[in-house]
């Protein structure tokens, strides 16, 4: 994860939690809903410092892999939470 801000325990980055629920681009390439896990290929996560790549996240909630199918185009807002990367909501790009 080259370019993330890892120096700074998720309890310090209360200046990017301002932007936490920021949506941003992304591409759905794979879902495991038994895992609660989606890998995406998204733009720059600005709150968590993270230039655009496709990387694996954890869902806060499993239903909401319900909502979208490998191929469709999102956006979504992920945070880190107790030092895990999630999807804490995802939509359907309009």
């Amino acid at each position: 994860m080259k370019g993330m801000d890892m120096s700074k325990p998720d309890s310090m980055k209360t200046d990017q939690k301002a932007d936490a629920t920021a949506m941003t681009e992304g591409e759905v390439r794979k879902i495991g809903k038994e895992q609660r896990k989606i890998t995406l290929k998204h733009q720059e996560i600005k709150n968590l410092g993270m230039p655009g790549m496709t990387m694996v996240f954890r869902a806060q909630d499993k239903a909401m892999l319900d909502q979208v199918k490998e191929g469709d185009k999102v956006r979504f807002a992920a945070d880190s939470i107790n030092s895990q990367l999630m999807v804490t909501k995802i939509e359907p790009a309009r």
